[in-house]
């Protein structure tokens, strides 16, 4: 079963569900739309090496926002830091932004519950594409879980800005085989 506008806005109110900032005007009849944050993160190295950790380069967007290139990885955040401990998150893109040739999370749209913090945004661009700090770029869906639940406590919890991949930390036959 999927939230309702009125209910993500109960659960919020109540404190099933965590959204920080709340604003009543970012509720939909199914979802809850999110922000852009101001940092971006790319990646420096021509080959991203997914046994190792790879450098980064922040970018601080301001209000002249920010020219995405096409062929580009960027990692940007959610505004708000959002997490329930009841409930399955999904996040995906606005569709109105991906008339805009602008891919978000369409890789690992699934949260854990558990998680609290804000969200690291896949965001890659078809075309040159400006975007701006506050913009509304996605929209996160929750869903009543069934079964037993056991909380995430992963290297991501309490995230703030975005994060980079750690995928290397997790996996024992590539993080500690390369010297």
């Amino acid at each position: 079963m999927i939230l309702t506008g009125p209910e993500i806005t109960a659960a919020a109110a109540d404190g099933r569900l965590r959204i920080a900032p709340f604003e009543q005007g970012q509720v939909n009849p199914n979802s809850y739309n999110v922000r852009l944050g101001p940092t971006l993160l790319t990646y420096t190295t021509p080959v991203i090496d997914s046994h190792r950790p790879n450098p980064t380069m922040d970018v601080r967007m301001d209000e002249g926002g920010f020219v995405l290139q096409p062929g580009e990885l960027y990692l940007g955040h959610t505004l708000e830091e959002v997490g329930s401990d009841s409930f399955v998150p999904l996040l995906f893109g606005r569709s109105s932004v991906g008339r805009l040739g602008l891919f978000v999370e369409i890789t690992a749209p699934i949260g854990d519950i558990g998680f609290h913090g804000q969200w690291t945004l896949m965001l890659s661009a078809i075309r040159p594409l400006r975007v701006y700090p506050g913009m509304k770029i996605g929209q996160i869906m929750f869903f009543v879980a069934v079964g037993a639940v056991d909380l995430y406590t992963g290297k991501y919890q309490a995230a703030t800005g975005p994060q980079p991949s750690a995928y290397w930390r997790d996996n024992p036959v590539f993080g500690s085989a390369v010297s």
